[in-house]
């Protein structure tokens, strides 16, 4: 949503007119948009930080967060990326694409489909037989991040949030899902149950029938004093709720929904997932983040206003 302003589109069409005439190309994404489409939130990208503008980033920080990306290779590329805070000590959000490889030519990129299996150093070492299954991410600087791993023996899961299963294309790509920088503290009844069941979900929707493109933003709250459930040994932040914001594309045209979950030790994976499901506009609000903020401002504020249901297919 544009938190800047308020003006009806076709008020600042009119008054960016002559500024866009002589424009060819108003996007600094890779959402397709044309030139008389304005975009005055978006993220501007910055010498090594080109990432930002993907559709699938929200409003970049700043400040004392810093963005971490994860290349699997040259044959892959991107993988995902984490807003990393480096005083709170903790990943802001996870983002990254899903697409199936039928669309793009059998170019796995991307995509969560194949068999590399789940990352263990015990019987899935791969590259990396000597680390434990958690290990820190080597690029993030030692005074960035806690000294040890909290999680063990906290009582709490690490909580994957771009999951293992959601990239599966190759080896490289799913050991680094297991970086301390993409998970944060879950209580097993949450992560192996409603967490699971939504994370299924976004994999049912992978564009195979419905779309060619899911982009994907996920994290738990850590911003807001009301919304931090505790911290592990008065360190580390283990958020109260837990959300997801999907942004579909297909054929050039967009929907957009949002998961919002309270962090609760006990099974609700039995849920009808409708009761958790919100507007991008209202996710803005409870979190203070600004999803998909590279889409043109008209479409944009479009899709992030409403759920459809019936496309989404939720009941």
């Amino acid at each position: 949503m544009n938190k800047y302003f308020r003006i009806p589109t076709f008020v600042i069409t009119a008054l960016f007119s002559i500024v866009l005439a002589s424009c060819s190309d108003d996007d600094d994404n890779n959402g397709g948009g044309s030139a008389d489409e304005i975009n005055i939130n978006k993220n501007i990208a910055t010498p090594g930080n080109a990432e930002v503008t993907r559709l699938e980033f929200p409003k970049t920080r700043g400040g004392k967060s810093i963005i971490l990306k994860y290349y699997s290779g040259d044959t892959y590329g991107l993988n995902y990326c984490v807003e990393w805070d480096t005083e709170k000590k903790s990943q802001r959000w996870s983002c990254y694409m899903m697409v199936d490889h039928h669309h793009y030519n059998n170019d796995k990129q991307h995509t969560y489909t194949g068999n590399a299996g789940r990352y263990d150093p015990q019987t899935n070492p791969g590259k990396h037989p000597n680390e434990p299954q958690y290990p820190f991410d080597p690029q993030l600087k030692a005074e960035y991040r806690w000294s040890d791993d909290l999680f063990w023996r906290s009582g709490y899961d690490h909580g994957h949030i771009c999951p293992s299963a959601d990239r599966q294309y190759s080896k490289e790509a799913n050991y680094q899902t297991f970086y301390m920088t993409n998970m944060q503290p879950q209580r097993n009844a949450f992560n192996a149950k409603l967490w699971a069941v939504m994370e299924q979900k976004v994999r049912n929707w992978t564009p195979k029938t419905i779309g060619d493109t899911l982009f994907v933003c996920k994290g738990g709250t850590i911003d807001n004093e009301n919304q931090i459930l505790t911290r592990i040994q008065g360190k580390m932040i283990v958020p109260k709720y837990f959300y997801m914001a999907l942004l579909l594309k297909k054929n050039n045209e967009y929907s957009a929904l949002a998961f919002w979950a309270e962090h609760i030790n006990a099974d609700h994976s039995n849920d009808n997932l409708r009761k958790y499901v919100i507007t991008i506009d209202e996710l803005e609000l409870r979190t203070g983040i600004d999803f998909f903020c590279n889409l043109p401002d008209n479409i944009e504020n479009s899709v992030e206003s409403k759920v459809a249901y019936n496309y989404w297919g939720i009941k």
